[in-house]
């Protein structure tokens, strides 16, 4: 059950370097590049490639991965559906908070409901860039390096996107990658093509 958290005392300090400035001063417009899909469906390996393209081309990046995110912020979370709600909220608010350090933000995570995809975009506004990893469920247990979907068949993980818990593909994403029709490198190009013209557009 929810808790009503009496906000009326609390008043944001304003400060004097402004997100605006701090974009200007690392030359760059701020986003959020989140991939979405199933696990196994390359969303990290497109985000450790995408950062390294960036990088190298002079841009101040982070990426947020949903292992890394559950071994430390969010490691108080289970994985009932209000938990898994409640992950994707906070992951909003800290990109919001890298957002306002000027910095492009790539993350990573498995996001299988619309509703929550929305609502990261009601967070992030005009930064926000949604990817879709679109993978086969066959595929992803193919590459199923960590044992997360024999696990779940086998009843050992409960509420595992996939199996017991269905992904809800996305309704309008800015960018559709399907990696099993396209190479990784044409991936790649294509996001950052997408990001740098979002960065230049007036």
């Amino acid at each position: 059950m929810s808790r009503i958290v009496d906000m009326s005392n609390i008043i944001p300090h304003k400060y004097e370097i402004t997100a605006n400035k701090r974009a200007l001063q690392k030359k760059q417009r701020p986003l959020v590049v989140w991939f979405s899909g199933l696990s196994g469906s390359g969303k990290s390996t497109l985000a450790n490639l995408l950062e390294k393209e960036l990088f190298t081309a002079g841009f101040h990046t982070y990426v947020l991965d949903g292992d890394n995110i559950r071994l430390g912020l969010n490691k108080d979370l289970g994985f009932d559906q209000a938990s898994r709600n409640e992950n994707i909220r906070r992951i909003a608010e800290v990109c919001k908070l890298f957002l306002d350090s000027g910095l492009i933000v790539i993350a990573a995570f498995i996001t299988p409901k619309e509703i929550d995809r929305r609502i990261i975009e009601s967070v992030l506004g005009e930064h926000y860039i949604e990817v879709y990893v679109d993978t086969p469920l066959e595929l992803c247990e193919k590459r199923d390096i960590k044992g997360l979907y024999k696990k779940a068949r086998k009843g050992e993980i409960a509420n595992f996107t996939g199996v017991t818990c269905e992904f809800e593909k996305p309704a309008d994403p800015d960018l559709h990658i399907e990696t099993q029709r396209e190479e990784i490198e044409e991936s790649i190009r294509r996001i950052f093509k997408y990001i740098h013209d979002r960065i230049n557009e007036n």
